[in-house]
């Protein structure tokens, strides 16, 4: 696959990077993620731009990336939002390749877990995401081209370097990356408040299967086609009359439910 992309013009491959919502290439900020990119051999590395102080608390790591620019705090040129908390570090990066979802979900690394996010496009919400689906040992954190956060600064520095180690797989379409997953022997429960079925009721009529975990936006959820390709819906049932949890929330509660189930 990457020899085919490899074979196109340029204009083509940033068109298309375009419609799927994902840059040519990439800004991080934060100490935490240019210092987890840096680190990450998979990690295509374009431009450092560092404060004198950024430096020194990067250390030993700046030598795994470009030539550093330092430059003075005052004068941080690097092409970011004013409000960005960029801590006096940021880097041009290529975004991260991680394969195709049967290359990442069929085996390898990490449970025989996955989650699905159905138009979740905040990017403090996919970064936090992450961070529990990498605590939890999910082998890929999957979204739609469309209606998803892509690859940005806040989602990386959201992630807290999760963004390097947890495969964020974006895909053309969901339900057909859902059917590959069904084809793989995934059980795919989608996470609905008003579901007849519990989380935990459910995990414990399963035997030992791959299980998927599909969790829509805050107030849409998840789109008809998206429950219509699940094998089941199922909640989190909350104590008091009314109650319910972000898409973050819900993510870390139902992967560390099942991850326990897998683990049993």
């Amino acid at each position: 696959m990457a020899g085919q992309a490899d074979k196109k013009p340029k204009w083509v491959v940033a068109k298309e990077r375009s419609r799927n919502g994902q840059p040519d290439t990439v800004w991080l900020f934060g100490l935490h993620a240019v210092r987890d990119a840096l680190l990450n051999p998979k990690r295509q590395k374009l431009r450092l731009i560092v404060t004198k102080n950024a430096a020194d608390r990067l250390g030993d790591a700046l030598t795994m990336g470009p030539e550093p620019e330092i430059v003075d705090p005052r004068k941080f040129n690097a092409p970011l939002d004013p409000q960005s908390v960029h801590q006096g570090a940021a880097m041009e990066v290529k975004p991260l390749d991680w394969g195709s979802v049967s290359e990442r979900c069929a085996s390898g690394d990490g449970a025989p877990l996955v989650v699905l996010l159905d138009r979740v496009t905040d990017p403090h919400n996919v970064g936090a995401v992450l961070r529990s689906a990498e605590v939890f040992g999910a082998r890929a954190v999957i979204a739609p081209h469309r209606y998803s956060a892509p690859e940005t600064g806040a989602l990386a520095k959201t992630a807290s370097g999760a963004l390097e180690r947890q495969p964020y797989l974006r895909v053309p379409n969901l339900a057909n990356s859902m059917t590959a997953l069904r084809e793989m022997g995934y059980f795919i429960m989608g996470l609905d408040g008003e579901a007849e079925h519990t989380l935990a009721g459910t995990l414990a009529e399963l035997p030992n299967v791959p299980i998927a975990l599909a969790l829509g936006a805050e107030g849409p959820g998840l789109r008809d086609k998206t429950k219509e390709t699940c094998h089941r819906l199922v909640k989190i049932p909350f104590a008091g009359e009314f109650g319910s949890l972000n898409v973050s929330n819900a993510a870390a509660v139902s992967l560390y439910a099942t991850k326990s189930h897998l683990d049993r």
